[in-house]
């Protein structure tokens, strides 16, 4: 940017200054949130509200037209949690009526230079040329982290959607963008247990960002009624694609503990002794393989139809122990939806493991090789985010570390 300016939120350090950062980032564009006007030689391309303030924005509301601004608001609002659905239908209804300010919400403008193209400086202007009609963006805005992607919702003119733009700004993200659609092209879509998955739109590169962008969600999708439940018959559809299952076979020799062991490598640290003691211990144990989601936790899934609806497919592989889903749901729903720390949520997982483990196939032996090796996937995910660009993840480390050391040296799990 040719200058600092306070209303620029590029220049804050939270939610909304990362996200403009990764969205806007040309700094030809000419971002403000006072009101001011535009600089001489510039144009108004794009206007959002921001909600429900600049210190404590959670969503930027584009304000092309009514239609889009209620459609942007609105759209998958029953996917959401009781109180954060009263809260969007009551903006949705301001932006409806035209009368956001109202609530004096801050505006966020957009604007480019004269005698530039749209299409050159802004995402959104770029992904509708390419469709065919003019698009607009709804951009959700998370605390800065740098695993998160930032998404664009699209809708057209007519308030309808048409599609998620999920963006990789740095390596790991990029990384993951791209995996996402490797990813979505491959699952099977023959129907059965296992859930309707979105297609793949477009791979793009727009300068340093990845975008992969995939078709919107059936409108009428609906959060779990039980989200604390598992989805058993969907999780064993998923590691077995849909098929049969795969005859066990012992961990030692195993195509899982060939990455795992070699990622291991590449870490370097404690996590290689993890490793060692697993094969020591549970080396000659015998396990079902197949496919996993890899983010198989309730804000990833949904009902339409009578029928599972899942996204977010960016961690997905093969290769790994059948019950790592439901190991994953029971960590992460007690470390992102009940705020517990790591021993917790691993004290969680075995629970989990536990109930559910029988559907599987996993028994005391087997439930347990399942918990410290999803430990040390997770943490070697983490680690490999780090040196992507992504930064390490407080909550997660070194805490990981100290639990597989304690669960894998006293032998018991």
């Amino acid at each position: 940017m040719a200058a600092h300016r306070a209303d620029d939120p590029r220049e804050r350090s939270d939610g909304i200054g990362w996200v403009t950062r990764a969205i806007f980032g040309d700094p030809r564009l000419w971002l403000d949130v006072s009101a001011a006007p535009p600089p001489p030689g510039h144009r108004v391309a794009a206007r959002y509200a921001v909600v429900p303030s600049v210190a404590r924005a959670k969503f930027l509301l584009p304000l092309a037209s009514r239609r889009v601004g209620a459609a942007s608001t609105l759209a998958y609002n029953a996917l959401r949690p009781r109180r954060v659905r009263a809260n969007r239908l009551a903006v949705g209804v301001l932006a409806g009526l035209g009368a956001t300010g109202l609530a004096r919400m801050p505006v966020l403008t957009v604007a480019v230079p004269d005698g530039v193209e749209e299409t050159e400086l802004l995402l959104a202007a770029h992904l509708g040329r390419l469709a065919g009609s003019r698009l607009h963006a709804a951009i959700g805005i998370r605390p800065p982290d740098p695993h998160h992607k930032p998404t664009l919702q699209l809708f057209d003119d007519r308030g309808a959607a048409r599609g998620y733009a999920k963006i990789g700004w740095n390596d790991a993200t990029r990384a993951m963008v791209a995996a996402e659609a490797v990813a979505l092209r491959e699952l099977p879509r023959d129907g059965g247990d296992f859930p309707d998955v979105p297609r793949v739109l477009r791979e793009l590169r727009w300068g340093d960002l990845a975008v992969t962008l995939v078709e919107p969600m059936p409108a009428r999708v609906r959060r779990l009624s039980h989200p604390e439940r598992p989805e058993v018959a969907a999780m064993l559809a998923v590691a077995r694609r849909g098929g049969p299952a795969a005859a066990p076979r012992p961990l030692r020799g195993s195509p899982f503990l060939a990455d795992l062991g070699a990622r291991a490598e590449r870490a370097g640290g404690p996590v290689v002794d993890a490793v060692a003691a697993l094969v020591a211990r549970d080396g000659d144990t015998t396990l079902e393989f197949g496919h996993w989601h890899g983010d198989w936790v309730p804000w990833n899934l949904g009902r339409h139809g009578g029928r599972l609806v899942a996204w977010d497919w960016e961690n997905s592989g093969a290769h790994r122990p059948v019950g790592f889903d439901l190991a994953h749901q029971g960590f992460q729903s007690a470390l992102s939806l009940g705020g517990r720390p790591v021993p917790e949520a691993a004290g969680e997982m075995v629970a989990v493991l536990q109930r559910h483990g029988e559907a599987f196939g996993l028994d005391a032996t087997r439930r347990r090789l399942v918990a410290d090796a999803y430990l040390v996937e997770l943490w070697l995910r983490t680690a490999e985010l780090a040196a992507g660009g992504g930064g390490w993840s407080d909550r997660l480390h070194p805490a990981l570390l100290h639990v597989l050391a304690e669960r894998l040296s006293d032998g018991t799990g």
